[in-house]
Protein backbone atom coordinates (compact mmCIF):
# COMPACT_ATOMS: atom_id res chain seq x y z
CA UNK A 1 0.00 0.00 0.00
CA UNK A 2 2.47 2.39 0.61
CA UNK A 3 4.35 1.62 -2.82
CA UNK A 4 0.94 2.50 -4.39
CA UNK A 5 0.98 5.70 -2.27
CA UNK A 6 4.07 6.41 -3.10
CA UNK A 7 3.27 5.46 -6.89
CA UNK A 8 0.05 7.88 -6.80
CA UNK A 9 1.50 11.02 -5.75
CA UNK A 10 4.15 11.15 -8.26
CA UNK A 11 1.76 10.63 -11.06
CA UNK A 12 0.04 13.66 -9.67
CA UNK A 13 2.57 15.40 -10.08
CA UNK A 14 3.75 14.34 -13.44
CA UNK A 15 -0.09 14.64 -14.68
CA UNK A 16 -0.10 18.20 -12.85
CA UNK A 17 3.38 18.92 -14.77
CA UNK A 18 1.89 18.04 -18.28
CA UNK A 19 -0.95 20.42 -18.13
CA UNK A 20 0.99 23.44 -16.96
CA UNK A 21 3.35 22.14 -19.59
CA UNK A 22 0.34 21.82 -22.46
CA UNK A 23 -0.82 25.12 -21.20
CA UNK A 24 2.26 27.45 -21.34
CA UNK A 25 2.46 25.66 -24.61
CA UNK A 26 -0.43 27.29 -25.97
CA UNK A 27 -0.03 30.12 -24.16
CA UNK A 28 3.45 31.02 -25.71
CA UNK A 29 1.94 30.09 -29.12
CA UNK A 30 -0.71 32.45 -29.49
CA UNK A 31 1.41 35.02 -27.73
CA UNK A 32 3.81 34.42 -30.75
CA UNK A 33 0.82 34.44 -33.32
CA UNK A 34 -1.06 37.46 -32.79
CA UNK A 35 -0.04 41.49 -32.88
CA UNK A 36 -0.74 42.51 -29.36
CA UNK A 37 2.59 42.70 -27.60
CA UNK A 38 2.35 46.39 -27.94
CA UNK A 39 -0.76 48.87 -28.43
CA UNK A 40 -0.69 52.34 -29.29
CA UNK A 41 -3.60 54.50 -28.33
CA UNK A 42 -4.19 57.91 -30.28
CA UNK A 43 -7.16 59.82 -29.17
CA UNK A 44 -7.70 62.04 -32.86
CA UNK A 45 -6.87 59.23 -35.27
CA UNK A 46 -9.36 59.60 -37.77
CA UNK A 47 -8.96 63.36 -38.50
CA UNK A 48 -5.26 62.64 -38.37
CA UNK A 49 -5.51 60.02 -41.29
CA UNK A 50 -8.28 61.75 -43.43
CA UNK A 51 -5.81 64.95 -43.03
CA UNK A 52 -2.72 62.73 -44.76
CA UNK A 53 -4.64 60.56 -47.15
CA UNK A 54 -3.20 57.49 -48.17
CA UNK A 55 0.20 58.79 -48.23
CA UNK A 56 0.41 57.17 -44.19
CA UNK A 57 -0.94 53.46 -45.68
CA UNK A 58 1.30 54.03 -48.53
CA UNK A 59 4.62 54.68 -46.50
CA UNK A 60 3.50 52.02 -43.54
CA UNK A 61 3.26 49.13 -46.35
CA UNK A 62 5.93 49.83 -48.80
CA UNK A 63 9.15 47.76 -48.82
CA UNK A 64 11.22 50.82 -47.82
CA UNK A 65 9.53 51.71 -44.82
CA UNK A 66 12.24 52.46 -42.51
CA UNK A 67 11.37 52.44 -38.29
CA UNK A 68 10.67 55.74 -38.06
CA UNK A 69 8.18 56.05 -40.78
CA UNK A 70 6.19 52.98 -39.63
CA UNK A 71 6.69 53.85 -35.94
CA UNK A 72 5.26 57.67 -36.68
CA UNK A 73 2.54 55.55 -38.58
CA UNK A 74 1.64 53.38 -35.54
CA UNK A 75 1.85 56.79 -33.20
CA UNK A 76 -1.28 58.34 -35.31
CA UNK A 77 -3.13 55.84 -36.22
CA UNK A 78 -4.02 53.50 -33.37
CA UNK A 79 -1.00 51.03 -34.32
CA UNK A 80 -0.31 47.69 -32.97
CA UNK A 81 2.90 45.78 -32.56
CA UNK A 82 3.52 41.82 -32.34
CA UNK A 83 6.84 39.80 -32.82
CA UNK A 84 6.01 39.33 -36.33
CA UNK A 85 3.68 42.12 -37.75
CA UNK A 86 2.62 45.79 -37.51
CA UNK A 87 -1.11 47.09 -37.44
CA UNK A 88 -2.81 49.77 -38.13
CA UNK A 89 -6.19 51.06 -38.49
CA UNK A 90 -7.27 53.79 -40.79
CA UNK A 91 -10.60 54.74 -42.91
CA UNK A 92 -11.60 52.33 -45.11
CA UNK A 93 -12.65 54.87 -47.77
CA UNK A 94 -8.84 56.50 -47.43
CA UNK A 95 -9.63 59.70 -49.41
CA UNK A 96 -8.35 63.07 -48.20
CA UNK A 97 -11.34 64.55 -48.78
CA UNK A 98 -13.35 62.10 -47.18
CA UNK A 99 -15.32 63.17 -42.94
CA UNK A 100 -13.19 62.31 -40.62
CA UNK A 101 -16.58 59.36 -39.37
CA UNK A 102 -15.81 57.02 -41.48
CA UNK A 103 -15.61 53.37 -41.21
CA UNK A 104 -12.37 51.88 -39.70
CA UNK A 105 -10.21 49.34 -40.39
CA UNK A 106 -7.50 47.44 -39.15
CA UNK A 107 -4.59 46.46 -41.90
CA UNK A 108 -1.40 44.44 -41.18
CA UNK A 109 1.77 44.02 -42.86
CA UNK A 110 4.90 41.18 -41.58
CA UNK A 111 7.98 41.84 -40.72
CA UNK A 112 9.90 40.03 -43.55
CA UNK A 113 13.05 38.33 -42.07
CA UNK A 114 15.27 40.79 -43.40
CA UNK A 115 13.31 43.56 -41.08
CA UNK A 116 14.02 41.20 -38.14
CA UNK A 117 17.64 40.78 -38.59
CA UNK A 118 18.19 44.23 -40.02
CA UNK A 119 20.43 46.66 -38.44
CA UNK A 120 18.67 49.28 -36.24
CA UNK A 121 20.14 52.53 -36.11
CA UNK A 122 21.27 55.41 -33.15
CA UNK A 123 18.79 57.71 -34.72
CA UNK A 124 16.11 55.58 -36.42
CA UNK A 125 15.04 56.30 -40.21
CA UNK A 126 18.69 57.89 -39.93
CA UNK A 127 21.40 55.85 -42.03
CA UNK A 128 24.07 57.96 -41.11
CA UNK A 129 23.65 58.05 -37.42
CA UNK A 130 25.65 54.41 -37.09
CA UNK A 131 24.54 50.93 -35.89
CA UNK A 132 22.76 50.73 -32.29
CA UNK A 133 23.90 47.72 -30.91
CA UNK A 134 21.67 47.33 -28.32
CA UNK A 135 18.12 47.83 -30.14
CA UNK A 136 19.83 45.38 -32.74
CA UNK A 137 20.80 42.43 -30.92
CA UNK A 138 17.29 42.99 -28.40
CA UNK A 139 15.05 42.78 -31.78
CA UNK A 140 16.88 39.87 -33.22
CA UNK A 141 16.80 37.84 -29.23
CA UNK A 142 12.97 38.73 -29.07
CA UNK A 143 12.88 37.02 -32.64
CA UNK A 144 14.54 34.17 -31.85
CA UNK A 145 14.25 33.00 -28.56
CA UNK A 146 10.55 31.80 -28.26
CA UNK A 147 11.37 29.47 -31.33
CA UNK A 148 13.74 28.18 -28.76
CA UNK A 149 11.39 28.18 -25.83
CA UNK A 150 8.86 26.40 -28.09
CA UNK A 151 11.61 23.45 -29.57
CA UNK A 152 12.56 22.71 -25.90
CA UNK A 153 9.39 22.50 -24.54
CA UNK A 154 8.36 20.08 -27.49
CA UNK A 155 11.57 18.36 -27.50
CA UNK A 156 11.23 17.90 -23.66
CA UNK A 157 7.23 16.52 -24.25
CA UNK A 158 8.88 13.83 -26.67
CA UNK A 159 11.45 12.70 -23.90
CA UNK A 160 8.66 12.54 -21.78
CA UNK A 161 6.70 10.15 -24.16
CA UNK A 162 9.74 8.02 -24.22
CA UNK A 163 9.48 8.13 -20.31
CA UNK A 164 6.23 6.59 -20.21
CA UNK A 165 6.53 3.81 -22.80
CA UNK A 166 9.73 3.25 -21.04
CA UNK A 167 7.59 3.09 -17.88
CA UNK A 168 10.90 5.26 -16.00
CA UNK A 169 10.87 8.12 -14.18
CA UNK A 170 14.54 9.01 -15.26
CA UNK A 171 14.04 10.85 -18.32
CA UNK A 172 11.36 13.26 -16.22
CA UNK A 173 14.15 14.74 -14.87
CA UNK A 174 15.92 15.53 -18.28
CA UNK A 175 12.31 17.20 -19.38
CA UNK A 176 12.21 19.48 -16.09
CA UNK A 177 15.76 20.62 -17.20
CA UNK A 178 14.29 21.26 -20.60
CA UNK A 179 11.59 23.26 -19.40
CA UNK A 180 13.48 25.35 -16.92
CA UNK A 181 15.28 26.36 -19.68
CA UNK A 182 12.68 27.04 -21.56
CA UNK A 183 11.37 29.02 -18.96
CA UNK A 184 14.83 30.74 -18.86
CA UNK A 185 14.21 31.79 -23.07
CA UNK A 186 10.37 33.46 -21.89
CA UNK A 187 12.03 35.11 -19.08
CA UNK A 188 14.41 36.51 -21.85
CA UNK A 189 11.77 37.54 -24.60
CA UNK A 190 9.90 39.58 -22.08
CA UNK A 191 13.30 40.97 -21.20
CA UNK A 192 14.48 42.09 -24.13
CA UNK A 193 11.02 43.56 -25.54
CA UNK A 194 10.46 45.46 -22.94
CA UNK A 195 14.36 46.66 -22.82
CA UNK A 196 13.72 47.34 -26.44
CA UNK A 197 10.18 49.36 -26.28
CA UNK A 198 11.76 51.34 -23.60
CA UNK A 199 14.85 52.18 -25.66
CA UNK A 200 12.61 52.74 -28.60
CA UNK A 201 10.86 55.43 -26.94
CA UNK A 202 13.76 57.57 -25.78
CA UNK A 203 14.80 57.99 -29.57
CA UNK A 204 11.22 58.47 -30.42
CA UNK A 205 9.09 59.95 -27.17
CA UNK A 206 5.47 59.27 -28.11
CA UNK A 207 3.60 62.14 -28.89
CA UNK A 208 1.25 63.96 -26.17
CA UNK A 209 -2.38 62.81 -27.23
CA UNK A 210 -0.58 58.90 -27.43
CA UNK A 211 -0.68 56.36 -24.94
CA UNK A 212 1.73 53.16 -25.19
CA UNK A 213 0.90 50.09 -23.11
CA UNK A 214 1.57 46.49 -23.20
CA UNK A 215 -0.98 44.20 -24.48
CA UNK A 216 -2.39 41.15 -23.62
CA UNK A 217 -0.10 39.25 -26.34
CA UNK A 218 2.67 40.12 -24.34
CA UNK A 219 0.73 38.99 -21.41
CA UNK A 220 0.33 35.86 -22.39
CA UNK A 221 4.07 35.19 -22.57
CA UNK A 222 4.88 36.26 -19.42
CA UNK A 223 2.21 34.06 -17.99
CA UNK A 224 3.74 31.36 -19.70
CA UNK A 225 7.09 31.98 -18.17
CA UNK A 226 6.02 30.92 -14.74
CA UNK A 227 4.33 28.12 -15.47
CA UNK A 228 7.18 26.52 -17.21
CA UNK A 229 9.19 26.56 -13.74
CA UNK A 230 6.49 25.00 -12.12
CA UNK A 231 6.13 22.16 -14.81
CA UNK A 232 9.90 22.27 -14.72
CA UNK A 233 10.36 21.43 -11.02
CA UNK A 234 7.60 19.37 -10.57
CA UNK A 235 8.99 17.01 -13.37
CA UNK A 236 12.38 16.96 -11.22
CA UNK A 237 10.84 16.68 -7.88
CA UNK A 238 9.16 13.38 -9.06
CA UNK A 239 11.94 12.25 -10.36
CA UNK A 240 14.29 12.61 -8.00
CA UNK A 241 12.03 11.95 -4.58
CA UNK A 242 10.92 8.43 -6.61
CA UNK A 243 14.59 7.87 -7.28
CA UNK A 244 15.20 8.24 -3.92
CA UNK A 245 12.63 6.18 -2.36
CA UNK A 246 13.37 3.41 -4.86
CA UNK A 247 16.79 3.17 -3.50
CA UNK A 248 15.63 3.13 0.27
CA UNK A 249 13.23 0.79 -1.00
CA UNK A 250 15.70 -1.75 -2.25
CA UNK A 251 17.87 -0.96 0.59
CA UNK A 252 15.11 -2.17 3.23
CA UNK A 253 14.39 -5.84 1.18
CA UNK A 254 17.78 -6.16 1.14
CA UNK A 255 17.99 -5.64 4.61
Amino acid sequence: SEGAMMDNRFATALVIACVLSLISTIYMAASLGTDFWYEYHTLSPAENVSEAGRGIWEEFVSKDADEKTYTDALFRCNGTVGLWRRCITVPKNSHWYSPPETDMTTNCISFSLSDQFAEKYIEPGNHNSGTDLNRTYLWRLQFLLPFVSIGLMCFGALIGLCACACRSLYPAIATGVLHFLAGLCTLGLVGCYVAGIELLHRKLPLPEDVRGEFGWSFCLACVSAPLQFMAAALFIWAARTNRKEFTLLKAYRVA
